[in-house]
């Protein structure tokens, strides 16, 4: 399946020159989403996942039913102050500044196997942060998987010692 034709390009959003890649047309497409969601469950099987982690908010809408289809457990990666129990926390830049990601302390055991899934590996930062955390906790990060790769961005570079999964590149 084409999932490409199931992205809407918005022009111009959320500024002026971007090319804004839009999911919800893939997700309100059920064949299309379910088709995306399998590609990504066969690449956590092919790598022995045993708990997705992902980053708010979108790598819920991609990981949740990873998760669910494997019979394994997710764990959310939030901004800081939205997660109610004892955290870890990971400082990461942004074009003009930083941010923070948490993650539960108990959210992966030591030598768990961990797949990270997003709907967009961009710039790294994101889920270079996600990555510490995992690591932090003593997971292993056995793969990264995403729907769209936008390759001039060259994420790639951040994440070069780990396997990623990309099922559209731009």
């Amino acid at each position: 399946m084409d999932l490409k034709q199931y992205v809407t390009t918005v022009e111009d959003w959320p500024t002026p020159g971007i090319s804004f890649k839009d999911i919800t047309t893939l997700m309100d497409n059920g064949e299309a989403y379910k088709y995306a969601t399998d590609q990504i469950v066969e690449y956590a099987k092919k790598v022995n996942a045993e708990v997705i982690v992902g980053p708010e908010a979108r790598g819920f809408i991609t990981g949740c039913p990873v998760a669910y289809s494997l019979g394994v457990g997710f764990a959310p990666v939030r901004k800081e102050g939205k997660l109610p129990r004892e955290v870890i926390r990971a400082e990461y830049g942004l074009e003009y500044g930083s941010d923070v990601l948490t993650m539960h302390k108990d959210a992966v055991k030591p030598g768990q196997k961990v797949l990270i899934v997003d709907d967009l590996l961009a710039t790294g930062g994101t889920i270079e942060a996600t990555i510490k955390l995992v690591e932090e906790l003593g997971g292993v990060v056995v793969g990264c998987a995403f729907l769209i790769e936008l390759t001039f961005l060259n994420g790639r570079d951040k994440l070069e010692n780990y396997d990623i999964c990309t099922l559209m590149q731009y």
